[in-house]
């Protein structure tokens, strides 16, 4: 049996750190807030060359946040894929403003820069990137885009610790950058996390307070704000982990290069250029007989994932908001996509298994 992952062995190298750490976080007794988020947010905002990180609660409020913390006139429309998960859309909703989904490039399954500006209104106040799989987006042709005509970038980053656009970091590009440390993420907590990078110390503070119920003094709130704070647990995790990150991904690099060689031309690869350090959060392929491969894969003891089944347009939720749209792109890119083994915890080996597998279908 080879799994789609295996978050036990994905963080069995750390079991001793964590035993330790563990121990000494029970007897320090401070939960909420203490040195091990302070260090951790210091560490993570130096490991991506930003000045400042502050931790939250999850992936979503760290988006939620970052959105609230531009105070953007309500019902604002901000700029979003057609093809991400539905987290993007749902930050958008709940910070109260207007997701317009503009379509994915259908090489690189992120946002396609020519598409931008025919979505452009006179409501259009920012642009949401989202470095989907592991791959950033082409962000040269964005920033232009949002230059001229004024407005905000804020990243997604919930899939790309690490990734490269021409050498420069992934949350690196936007006023700020939401990153979740959800368990099966290349840098992954043992619980939900999240944190939120920028560079201006206005908007560090101002998240600090909108985090801790609108308060920078106990007792004392000076807006109203919401209880996102990244547990001192999860920071102790992450900080263990945070030194091994370039090694988690280069190990998922290997594990791609292989499939990418030796995978036969009956599969979708993803697009590899100079320009672009990929990650591999997620190692996706796309095939017309999607259902069958999954099957016939399964059958043999090999696990994948579908990331995602349904379209943002498509699900329930979004029924009232954008189920009269069509995004022909995305849902071709739903219809089709696999995700495959390419975790901290395989081997050279079982991915030679899978690549055999796949090239006997």
């Amino acid at each position: 049996m080879i799994p789609y992952d295996c978050l036990s062995k994905v963080n069995e190298p750390y079991t001793l750190l964590f035993e330790k750490r563990f121990r000494e976080f029970l007897d320090k007794g401070w939960y909420i807030l203490g040195d091990q988020v302070k260090k951790f947010q210091e560490d993570f905002a130096t490991y991506n060359q930003m000045n400042y990180c502050v931790g939250v609660a999850n992936g979503l409020d760290a988006l939620i946040l970052a959105i609230w913390a531009l105070h953007l006139p309500k019902g604002s429309e901000i700029i979003v894929p057609s093809n991400t998960y539905i987290a993007s859309i749902i930050s958008i909703i709940h910070a109260g403003h207007k997701p317009v989904l503009v379509e994915p490039d259908i090489a690189t399954y992120n946002i396609d820069p020519t598409k931008i500006e025919a979505a452009i209104t006179a409501k259009t106040k920012a642009i949401m990137v989202v470095h989907l799989y592991g791959k950033c987006c082409e962000m040269d042709p964005i920033l232009e885009i949002a230059d001229k005509h004024g407005l905000q970038i804020i990243e997604d980053c919930a899939q790309s610790h690490g990734a490269k656009y021409k050498g420069r970091m992934a949350g690196t590009f936007g006023i700020m950058s939401a990153f979740s440390f959800y368990p099966s993420k290349n840098l992954g907590a043992l619980g939900d996390g999240g944190a939120v990078l920028t560079n201006s110390p206005e908007l560090c503070e101002d998240l600090k307070m909108i985090r801790n119920y609108g308060s920078h003094g106990k007792y004392y709130n000076e807006v109203v704000g919401y209880n996102s704070r990244l547990d001192e647990i999860q920071a102790m995790f992450l900080e263990i982990k945070l030194p091994y990150l370039d090694n988690v991904n280069n190990h998922k690099r290997k594990l791609a290069s292989m499939y990418l060689e030796q995978l036969k031309e009956d599969f979708i690869l993803p697009v590899v250029h100079p320009d672009y350090h990929d990650v591999y959060h997620i190692f996706n392929i796309r095939h017309p007989k999607r259902a069958e491969l999954k099957e016939y894969l399964q059958k043999l003891g090999i696990g994948t994932e579908i990331h995602y089944p349904v379209p943002p347009n498509k699900q329930k939720a979004m029924a009232q908001l954008l189920g009269h749209l069509h995004f022909p792109i995305a849902e071709t890119i739903h219809e089709t996509t696999l995700s495959l083994p390419c975790s901290a915890c395989h081997t050279e080996l079982a991915i030679q298994q899978v690549i055999d597998a796949l090239n006997a279908f």
